[in-house]
């Protein structure tokens, strides 16, 4: 209903002020709102008197004049407007703020705005009664809440304990000493609902509405005396709120019409009494009735004294009944103390109060008095009542911060008193945090010059540095964000070293409050300018930890292992933030970073060590081989650097070394199939011919085995052979090629198409099927060399030595073969059969006639152990030529061979290279069939060899 009412005003603090719409505290007459002003934001209390809440009494006084209910309540709205006015005309730290003067309303009331009051001192009182007859504090809910920004409702933290008690009682008697002696007033009702309790703790007086000046006062005054007579008539119809309360009253005024300053002591010890007796009430209750307070002054029994424990239901501290109270409590007023007296009673002597005191004496000290202060102040905050502490001491000294040189001591108090706090996140982002955020960071200025060095301003710039861990514990990401990280910019980009070092320790806590985004964008480009543009080695390392942090390492040792695996499996990794960099920032912005760095001092190439390990852990593989390597090797030679740590550098480069080389291997197996062997054709060795030679299934490998059958004619029961050809070379030296599917083969030439078809007797069936693909030889190492079979693999027949020798199409060697021709033209055409007696095929293992696929070319080369392995070559049937078996014992007779008897040689082959001399060959016979004995025909020029004396003469 009033609240309705209320939206019926029009005035100045209406029209100003936005006012909540349901009371938070009451006090006498008034109903207290919280308001907010609307151009400046700030909060402030709304005092409002309803006219009709003067006339609810009225309607039971039975026929009572119109005329005189109006009347007196008309006294009692003046009464009220003197209350408003004298808080406009007094001003005091203890006094009542009045912010607004009192204004009229619509309906006939009243209203004025005050500084945030939390609740008056009587519904504190009435508060606690309420707890203590429900059973407790939850047996009721609270009348003292308060609604947030946004709209969420909490209650108020009253709380009125020992401490509290004294500081309210002296900030109360410091507001009557100055009523009395610089006012020259006497307040008249000093009651608990005369006492409000702002939002800083802090007890403040009002109910000025029957303020007057003493008797016989020569102080000039405006304020008009009161009328005892008037003031002590209790009128029944109005309210008892709006009267004299005679609870409170000093007997000077009801028993001696004396208006006197000692009157306010004698209720300060009624009141003192109200606030430890249970219920919180005034030992004298009179019911509003004079007679009644008459008749307990009559008794002794029945005034508070010593002797009936001040009539209080609970004990009282010792300190007020042995000295205070009997002092204030008496009925002549010269023995009562006055209230400077009281402030200086032993009730007060303690460390506690004399702190607060000296706090609220603090901008009368001196530099060095203010600086003592507040270095001891740390010491004996713990003992301080939480809400002391939240609502008196830490106000108190936010305001002090203004002063710059108090300003590191001042930020150690506060995060002392934070931590001690059990709820420090409300205080510090609502007080704390704008604070902080106005001091530190300055408003941009483009146009100005740069602020100068503040010493005062980077000691305290140091001190939150250090705190930051309670910082970021009291507040949100973006709160951080908002108002914190400007400040950790302001400091890694300060002039002083130990300032930027600080900053950059700080990291390790400052990453998980802030998102990625903020980590990339914002807080790694200042790092790494500062970074790329200090000239400082400790600024440089602190920057490379700082790089180990953002790339979510760490450089505690304790919280790693070795380190040295290059990969980020450590126990740091785990513990770093999750909003670490990117792995392209790492890599793109980080390691050029590192790359640039100039000097040689063993503690940047350490902490470059430790950065780039944590790089390679994420890094590409190739990114690791281009870039960090090199960098590593680099920086791993330096001339400063001891044994231990270039071990470090070489671990590292091992075993980033070994993942590239794991990763690369992987890949290529991936690539190649499940074999791990690349299917590709390396046709750019081949030279043009790409089936030289027929493939094979035979062994790689000869051996003794396959020799031994070949010598004994027991080659068609073997297991097949390799393929070979016989040839010769220049240096008349041969050669064994492996006919594996591995190893390359070369092909020097291609066949004609009649050879390759050709079906002599040499030829084995496995030598038919498909061509064997020409293979790129590995031109770093050579396997031992075999020859294949041609079109040649067939019995050779005398050819005349005089003729010119005809190439064939294969050859061993890569070496010149036109030798070959001159030695076998220079050799006799007889043929020396001691030679041929010394000869294997002599032995009597072999005396018996050899088959038509013997290859004398394959004896020959076991026989010469000219293979360059120096192993015995294989054996096989099949061969590129052969000569016919040696004869018997003095059988032979030499006779001149006719050069018609032999077919012309081959020509060659369509696609033969023609950069290759052609090697020397033998013409084969018209048919396949060799001899039975040996009957070379003896024709020949004088002086000329035969075919086999050549041969001899060749191995």
């Amino acid at each position: 209903m009033f609240s309705s009412a209320l939206k019926s005003f029009s005035s100045n603090i209406n029209s100003n002020y936005t006012i909540s719409s349901t009371p938070s505290s009451t006090s006498g007459p008034w109903k207290i709102y919280d308001g907010k002003k609307k151009s400046t934001a700030k909060a402030v209390s709304i005092f409002v008197l309803d006219r009709k809440s003067l006339d609810s009494n009225a309607g039971s006084l039975g026929r009572s004049s119109a005329s005189s209910i109006k009347k007196a309540t008309e006294e009692v709205v003046e009464r009220l407007k003197k209350e408003a006015s004298s808080l406009a005309r007094l001003r005091h730290p203890n006094i009542l703020e009045l912010v607004e003067p009192v204004e009229d309303t619509r309906n006939g009331g009243l209203q004025f705005a005050t500084e945030i009051v939390t609740a008056s001192l009587s519904g504190l009182l009435q508060e606690k009664d309420d707890q203590e007859r429900a059973g407790g504090v939850g047996g009721r809910s609270s009348r003292y809440v308060t609604e947030d920004s946004e709209g969420g409702r909490r209650r108020r933290e009253l709380e009125i304990d020992e401490l509290e008690i004294q500081k309210g009682l002296l900030q109360v008697s410091k507001a009557l000493e100055f009523l009395h002696d610089n006012a020259g007033l006497v307040h008249g009702n000093l009651t608990p609902d005369a006492i409000f309790i702002n939002a800083k703790s802090d007890w403040k007086i009002s109910g000025l509405a029957f303020s007057s000046p003493p008797d016989n006062s020569t102080k000039a005054s405006s304020v008009q005396p009161i009328n005892l007579s008037e003031v002590l008539n209790i009128d029944p119809r109005i309210p008892r709120s709006v009267q004299m309360n005679l609870d409170y009253c000093s007997p000077d005024f009801v028993l001696d019409s004396n208006l006197n300053i000692g009157a306010d002591m004698f209720s300060m010890g009624l009141l003192i009494i109200a606030l430890y007796n249970s219920p919180h009430t005034s030992p004298l209750q009179t019911n509003s009735s004079i007679s009644t307070y008459k008749r307990i002054f009559s008794a002794q029994s029945t005034i508070p004294s010593a002797n009936n424990s001040f009539l209080s239901s609970r004990p009282i501290p010792r300190d007020l009944t042995a000295s205070v109270l009997p002092r204030l409590i008496t009925r002549r007023p010269a023995q009562r103390m006055t209230a400077k007296e009281f402030q200086q009673s032993d009730y007060f002597d303690n460390i506690l109060m004399s702190t607060i005191r000296f706090l609220d004496a603090l901008p009368a000290k001196t530099p060095t008095e203010k600086a003592q202060f507040m270095r001891g102040l740390a010491r004996v905050l713990p003992s301080f009542p939480k809400s002391v502490l939240d609502k008196k001491l830490l106000p108190a000294l936010l305001e002090e911060m203004k002063d710059r040189e108090l300003l590191s001591l001042i930020l150690q108090n506060i995060f002392k008193i934070i931590d001690l706090l059990p709820s420090g996140r409300r205080p510090f982002t609502e007080k704390i945090m704008p604070r902080l955020k106005e001091i530190f960071v300055a408003p941009v200025n483009a146009k100005g010059p740069a602020p100068e060095r503040d010493p005062a301003k980077e000691a305290g710039l140091m001190v939150l540095l250090d705190h930051i861990k309670e910082i970021s514990n009291n507040c949100s990401g973006k709160e951080f964000k908002d108002n914190i990280l400007p400040i950790i910019h302001l400091a890694i980009e300060s002039p002083t070293h130990t300032i930027v070092d600080s900053a950059l320790r700080s990291l390790p806590i400052v990453l998980p409050v802030l998102d990625f985004s903020t980590i990339k964008n914002e807080l790694f480009p200042v790092i790494a300018s500062v970074f790329t543009k200090t000239s400082s080695l400790g600024i440089k390392v602190r920057g490379l930890e700082a790089f180990v942090i953002l790339c979510g390492g760490s450089n505690d040792p304790a919280a790693s292992n070795d380190g040295l695996d290059g990969i980020m499996n450590s126990t740091a990794s785990k513990k770093s933030s999750s909003t670490a960099l990117d792995k392209y920032t790492m890599q793109e912005k980080i390691v050029p970073l590192i790359r640039a760095i100039k000097t040689k001092e063993p503690a940047v190439a350490m902490a470059s060590l430790n950065a780039l390990r944590q790089v390679g852990g994420v890094a590409d593989a190739d990114f690791v081989a281009m870039d960090i390597l090199p960098i590593l090797w680099s920086m791993s030679l330096g001339p400063l650097l001891d044994l231990a740590q270039f071990q470090s550098f070489i671990e590292l480069i091992k075993s980033l070394s070994t993942r590239v080389e794991a990763e690369q291997t992987k890949k290529l197996q991936e690539l190649a199939g499940t074999n791990g062997t690349a299917q590709k054709s390396d046709d750019f060795m081949s030279f043009g011919a790409t089936n030289a030679f027929p493939s094979t299934n035979g062994a790689s490998d000869g051996g003794d085995v396959d020799f031994e059958s070949l010598v004994k004619g027991n080659a068609g029961m073997s297991k097949p052979s390799n393929s070979i050809d016989g040839g010769w070379d220049s240096s008349s030296h041969t050669a064994t090629v492996s006919t594996q599917a591995q190893p390359p083969a070369f092909s020097w030439s291609t066949p004609t198409p009649a050879a390759a078809t050709s079906t002599s007797g040499g030829l084995q069936p496995q030598q038919r099927g498909p061509p064997s693909r020409t293979i790129t030889p590995d031109l770093s190492r050579f396997e031992t060399l075999s020859p294949t079979s041609t079109q040649y693999s067939q019995p050779l027949q005398p050819n005349p030595f005089n003729a010119p020798l005809q190439p064939t199409t294969n050859s061993w060697s890569q070496s010149s073969a036109p030798q070959a021709p001159a030695v076998l033209q220079s050799q006799p055409t007889t043929v020396n059969w001691g030679a041929a007696a010394a000869n294997p095929w002599s032995s009597t293992a072999n005396s018996r006639p050899l088959n038509s696929t013997t290859p004398m070319g394959n004896i020959g080369n076991s026989v010469s152990n000219l293979s360059l392995n120096q192993q015995r070559p294989a054996m096989s049937a099949q061969s590129s030529f052969s000569l016919p078996p040696p004869p018997a014992a003095n059988s032979y007779v030499p006779q001149q061979t006719s050069m018609s008897s032999f077919p012309a040689p081959p020509a060659f082959g369509a696609q033969q290279k023609s950069s290759f001399p052609p090697p020397p060959t033998f013409t084969a016979p018209q048919n396949n069939a060799f001899p039975t004995s040996f009957g070379m025909p003896s024709q020949g020029k004088p002086g000329q060899k035969t075919g086999l004396d050549a041969y001899e003469s060749l191995i």
